[in-house]
């Protein structure tokens, strides 16, 4: 029930598993290095690091901190296959190494490439699936870029690959796919929420000067001194404002240039806060409409709740809707973009 069974045998397998690495790394100590060539500890190391299998990877540098040199026929490293295939666990692992940026950033390939030459390649799709809109994956593929060119040498950042490619030249190339699919994906995204922006925009401009009650012999609102006609003009005006400002967000990303770089902080920041305006434009509006059928409904003593308290809760399912299918892309926006968090060091 509840997959419980299923947890239970995922977690004592982890457990055997567990209990057979100990054994290994208590093997190892003691093997020589000839040893530890016959027994495919070098291929085993690359193999967990393609994998993202840093347990195997601390156990076996803990029992011996050679095996961290391990290296395969075409000279590239734990941390090259770590960039290659995207493994972020092991990719950290080089910040807590001491001297590890030392001894790692200067590695090269029997191709002339260093680390960020592999980082600029397109890595695989299982990597990039994490993230939702070919967009967020492209940032996606940035952080790591941006993340390897903080370790390797500074001379590394143009310097030349066995086919006289340097690293910004094949992150344009390898990526040019992707930034295509990830400018469709944005404007798409734009347009749409373009629309619903406008339609806010152009109904919250004609109930301004549209008020609840009509107007006086003097041309004022018959509601001016209530209480709930200013919570109306107030809510009115904040919705109008922020409606506006989100089209405005949203032609921007319409117009923008769509540079590998953008998709790093300057498109995702600009489509955060276009679903923010968006989100509280909306509740704006319900928070008008719901004041302006008070106010018209205020001299029916009996059956103004009955109808008000049914209104308010319809008037409700907009935003929770809302907010529901637009809170997780905002949370992953705001969480991927505020900090790279392929640089960022778990404990």
């Amino acid at each position: 029930m509840f997959g419980i069974r299923k947890i239970y045998g995922k977690k004592y397998s982890h457990y055997e598993v567990i209990g057979i690495l100990c054994y290994f790394s208590r093997s190892v100590k003691a093997f020589s290095a000839s040893r530890l060539e016959e027994a495919s500890a070098y291929e085993s190391m690359l193999h967990g690091a393609q994998n993202g299998i840093i347990e195997f990877i601390n156990a076996m540098r803990e029992a011996n901190p050679h095996l961290l040199s391990a290296v395969d026929s075409c000279h590239r490293g734990i941390f090259s296959h770590a960039v290659l295939h995207r493994k972020q666990n092991v990719f950290q692992l080089i910040h807590c190494l001491p001297g590890g940026k030392e001894l790692f950033r200067y590695s090269i390939d029997k191709f002339g490439n260093n680390l960020l030459h592999l980082a600029a390649q397109l890595g695989p799709s299982s990597d990039r699936d994490t993230r939702p809109g070919a967009a967020l994956q492209m940032q996606r593929e940035i952080q790591w870029f941006k993340a390897v060119e903080k370790v390797v040498h500074p001379k590394f950042k143009e310097a030349k690959n066995g086919d006289g490619k340097k690293p910004y030249e094949i992150l344009a190339e390898s990526h040019e796919e992707l930034v295509k699919d990830g400018e469709k994906w944005a404007k798409e995204t734009a347009t749409s929420f373009t629309i619903v922006g406008t339609l806010i925009t152009t109904i919250m401009f004609a109930a301004a000067f549209t008020v609840p009650g009509g107007n006086n012999g003097n041309g004022l609102p018959n509601f001016l001194h209530d209480k709930r006609f200013i919570t109306f003009l107030i809510a009115d005006a904040f919705s109008l404002f922020t409606s506006t400002t989100s089209v405005l967000i949203f032609i921007g990303i319409l117009t923008s240039r769509y540079a590998e770089r953008d998709f790093l902080r300057t498109l995702p920041g600009k489509l955060w806060f276009g679903l923010l305006f968006l989100v509280l434009s909306v509740c704006s509006m319900i928070v008008a409409f719901c004041a302006a059928i008070d106010m018209i409904l205020k001299g029916y003593k009996i059956t103004r709740w009955l109808i008000i308290v049914p209104t308010m809760s319809l008037g409700s399912l907009p935003i929770t809707f809302l907010v529901l299918s637009q809170l997780p892309l905002m949370y992953q926006i705001f969480h991927f973009t505020r900090k790279n968090p392929i640089s960022r060091i778990k404990n």
